[in-house]
Order: structure tokens, then sequence, then C-alpha cells
């Protein structure tokens, strides 16, 4: 699928702003600017970009807000050192309170669909059944929520992979196959891939089928209005009712007020600005929260890292990064039992690469001097099913800013050293010279037996066990028992009458796997029921 043609690439973005748009930079403002709309989308990434496309479809005046920059495929150079700070939250270096967990989030327009990894899951049929156990979602079915899926699924263009796994892919499934363990293709929401490898720096090519360049050009070409660099300060609430939102004009940068406001009023709002910025807007606009859920149960997937360093090129900053996974950990054990972990092999680039990897100094150096050599797993931990693993907290600091209070403990830990086990016996088992588990007080061991030794005596505790997170979910968690939700099934806030949440942090617990479809397919299911109500038509269809 590699694209060998010499068409030149073509930017939905520059020729949109080009057509028309209606896209204010708000780093730009002379004065205050206010606004009206039918509805105020705070957001615009997976939530968000779905919601916008289909309220304006619907014929509604739609105004998105938008915390970082428009960047298009010109801006996106394959370079690091430029876009984590431009696309990230916190220049890809957003941390848990106790700065043990790192967290990998977008901000710009498209938010984290503008710089993920493409993997595309339906929600596991487990996941569902437990919240509707648990959580009375008795609507959320997989029965019913695969039309949902599916309807994404051909909007986004998700389909299986045709072309073979990278070398960084391909030694997860040899070395799993080695050992017996079952593993299958990731599914990806691209088209016309030329298959490069950077998609964690934005896309130069618009192949991959983001918000950015599907959704949001797709409501802007229908009327809808675009603020960035604009920060939701403040929901203005008046007894059950959201009378305005109150935001920040941003200067240039993205980091620092420049003294002017943006004032939104709407007749509906919807948050969708993600796990950890959502619940903390509704905490600064002291939204009704009678049973002090607000920031609650946020989980992250927690995950870990084992690294390899093979004879043979590894080259993993090269080729599609996510192709290959395994299930077989969650899959083989009750889902409230002992911590499950799904199984990925992340792209490889020299910063993330370096700043994730254990040690300082010549041995950090000698790491690094193999880079092409080096392969990498990771393991994402099922968090959020059992009494045990009860999520964060979001909290506000002085400032109003946010900040995750996730803590690690033993029944967290226990699943960290299984899967460190795992993936060190899975490396070896693919041939690998050395296997180094990311821990700072691990080394390169040179035989599963050694590696398994230690990995089995290592001390399991904060900053001394690598953990990053890519997935941030929960936070305002939805159920239609106001005592163990925020949100209602049809995404309608508790308490508020023009309110809706449309993003991840809906989710009563983790979803053990890459969230984006699962997001996709929730916001299709509650913009469309957002859409009949506001208009008293149909639901309006893609296309």
């Amino acid at each position: 699928m590699t694209n060998t043609s010499n068409n030149p690439i073509v930017d939905p973005i520059q020729a949109g702003l080009a057509s028309g748009w209606k896209v204010i930079d708000a780093a730009t403002l002379a004065d205050n600017l206010t606004i009206e709309a039918d509805v105020a989308i705070i957001g615009t990434g997976a939530g968000g970009g779905v919601t916008a496309e289909l309220l304006t479809l619907a014929g509604l005046k739609v105004v998105l807000i938008e915390e970082g920059g428009l960047k298009s495929s010109k801006d996106f150079k394959m370079r690091e050192a430029q876009a984590y700070p431009a696309l990230y939250q916190e220049s890809a270096a957003r941390k848990t309170k106790d700065k043990a967990i790192n967290i990998l989030q977008g901000r710009t327009v498209g938010g984290s669909t503008t710089v993920n990894w493409t993997s595309s899951f339906r929600t596991p049929n487990g996941t569902l059944d437990y919240w509707q156990q648990h959580f009375g979602l008795k609507d959320y079915t997989s029965a019913a929520m695969a039309p949902w899926f599916a309807l994404m699924e051909q909007r986004l263009n998700v389909s299986d992979w045709q072309t073979p796994p990278n070398e960084n892919n391909d030694l997860l499934k040899r070395g799993a196959a080695a050992l017996g363990i079952p593993t299958a293709a990731i599914r990806r929401n691209v088209k016309g891939c030329w298959n490069l490898g950077y998609c964690g720096m934005g896309c130069p090519t618009n192949a991959k089928q983001s918000m950015l360049v599907t959704t949001i050009p797709s409501a802007l070409s229908g009327g809808a209005t675009l603020i960035t660099h604009t920060r939701a300060d403040r929901l203005r609430i008046n007894k059950d009712t959201v009378q305005g939102l109150l935001c920040w004009a941003l200067d240039a940068g993205g980091l620092t007020r420049s003294g002017k406001t943006v004032k939104v009023k709407a007749k509906h709002y919807v948050v969708s600005g993600g796990a950890i910025n959502s619940p903390a807007l509704l905490m600064r606009s002291k939204s009704p929260d009678p049973y002090a859920l607000l920031g609650k149960r946020t989980f992250l997937h927690p995950t870990i890292v084992s690294a390899g360093l093979f004879e043979q090129p590894v080259n993993g900053f090269a080729g599609a990064p996510q192709t290959i996974y395994s299930d077989h950990f969650m899959d083989t054990q009750p889902i409230d039992g002992p911590i499950g972990y799904k199984l990925e092999a992340p792209p490889l680039h020299p910063l993330l690469f370096s700043t994730t990897m254990a040690g300082f100094g010549e041995p950090h150096a000698a790491m690094m001097r193999k880079f092409n050599h080096s392969h990498a797993i990771l393991a994402l931990l099922r968090d959020g099913f059992n009494e045990n693993s009860t999520g964060g907290a979001v909290q506000l600091r002085d400032d109003g800013y946010p900040v995750l209070d996730y803590t690690m403990n033993d029944f967290m830990w226990d699943g960290v050293k299984r899967a460190l086990l795992t993936m060190a016996e899975i490396q070896f088992a693919a041939g690998a010279k050395s296997v180094y588990p990311v821990h700072e007080m691990a080394s390169g061991y040179s035989t599963w037996a050694s590696a398994k030794q230690a990995i089995l005596n290592l001390p399991y505790k904060p900053s001394l066990t690598r953990v990053v997170s890519a997935h941030v979910m929960g936070g305002c968690p939805m159920s239609d028992d106001t005592k163990l939700g925020l949100v209602s099934s049809s995404g309608h806030y508790h308490g508020l009458t023009n309110l809706s949440v449309h993003d991840g942090s809906l989710f009563p617990t983790s979803i053990g796997a890459n969230p984006q479809l699962s997001i996709y397919g929730m916001s299709a299911r509650l913009a469309s029921g957002l859409a009949e109500k506001m208009t008293g038509k149909p639901a309006p269809r893609f296309g």
C-alpha cells in the first residue's frame, strides 16, 4: 500500500481556507469576541469532530472551540522536536501528579486523532457486557453498537492493513508464534497510506483519516465556525441551564493568555475536551456533582515497555507503526480478575525512545547507538474492572489547570511484573540478543533465564518502573443511575438541560483497546440523538 505515484498531495485545510471557511485564530484578535450558535462544541478530537459533522449536516449552526492551533500536512515535517510542542498537551510531557506516568494527548485541531498511530478497535464485547452489568448501560450491547462502529469504519476507511508488517511488528508476531501465543492484525483508519511510520507527528500525506481531514473539513464546508488558540475556562451556569461559555484567547504559541476573551452563547453545549480536560472544565464551572463523581474513575491503560536488541536492523521508525497485537493475556482470564494486558509493538523514534528508556550516561548512550537494532513491545494494562483498580482523580491546581492524581498499587504492579515477563520471553523467542525491561534498576539480559530472575526480583515502585500512557478515559462516567454516573446514556449531563459530553471521559472503565473507534461510534450515536432532539427531524447520515 505504499504510495508510489507522483501526484501532488492535496491539502484539504489550505483548500478550505482559500474557499472561505469560517476560521478564527484567537491569537490574532485585536478585541474581545462574542459569538452565538445553536451548538458550541468544546474540543475537536474524536468526539468533537464526529459531533460537529453530524450536527452541521442536520442544519444546525455550530461553533468549535479548540485550544491548539490549526495545522495541516504542510506543517508536518516528521520531526519530533517540531511536532511535540505544536501538537501535544504539554509538549508530549504531560504527567501524573506524582510525575511517575507520562501521558500523550493531542492538543491541536483534530486532537489526538491527528497524532495517534491509527489503531482501530471496536469496544470489546466483555467491556460492553461489564458496563451493562455494573453501570446499567442496557442500550450499549455489542449488537446495539455494531451499526455505529460500522458507520464510522465506513466514514473513516477503517480497514484491514494489507501491507506486510515492518520488522518491529513482525518480531512480536514471530516471537509470540514460537510460544503458541495468538496474534492478529490491527485495522487502521487510512486511505492511500505511504507506509512512512511517522503517524505520531501528524500525517504529511493526509492518508490518516483523522478528524483533521474528514469530519472537521465537512463541518466547516457546511458553515460551521472554528476558533483556535482558545482555552475554554468555564461554563456560566444558572440553576439547571448553561447560559454561556467564557474562553481565554491564547497567544500564537498557544500557552499564554493574550488578554482577550472569547464569549460563546449557544442553545446547547457539547464538552469534548477529552478525559482530564473535560472534567476539569466542568469542575471549574462548578457543574452539578451531588455524588462527588466528577473527575473520579479516570483511567489510563498504564503502559509498560520492554526493549530488545537484535542482530539484524529493526528500524522501528519505518513502516506502519502498529499492525500486530495480542489479546491473549486479557482473553484468558476473568475481566474482573488479575489485571489483563494487551500487547502491541510501538513505533520507535529517537526522542521518545531516549526519554522512555531507563538509565543515563554511557549505558544510555550505548543503547542509543544501537537504536536501529532496537525493538520494543508495550503492554496496555486494562484498568477499572476490579475493586483494586479504581483509576485516578482529576484535580485542579491553584491556577485552575488540571492534573491527574493516579496511583499504581500492588494489584497493578502484579500486572506490570507479569507483562514484563511475557514481553521478555517473546523477544527472546524472536531471537533477541539481549532484552531490557524498562525499569531504572534493570539492565540488559542475554538469556531468558537471567531476565526472568531479574524481573521477578525487581522492586516495583513509581518512577523506578517506567510507565506511560496514550489513552486517557473516564472522569465523566456514563450511567442513567445518578449515583453511578454524571452523564445519561443519551450523553446529557445530569442536572443541566443543555449540556452534553461526547468523548472518552464517558467511559466508566478503561476499554482494554485503543479507544479512538470506541469514541467515534459512541459519539456518532449521541450526536445523532442530539440532532433529532434539537431539529425534530431524523438524524442525518454522512454523505
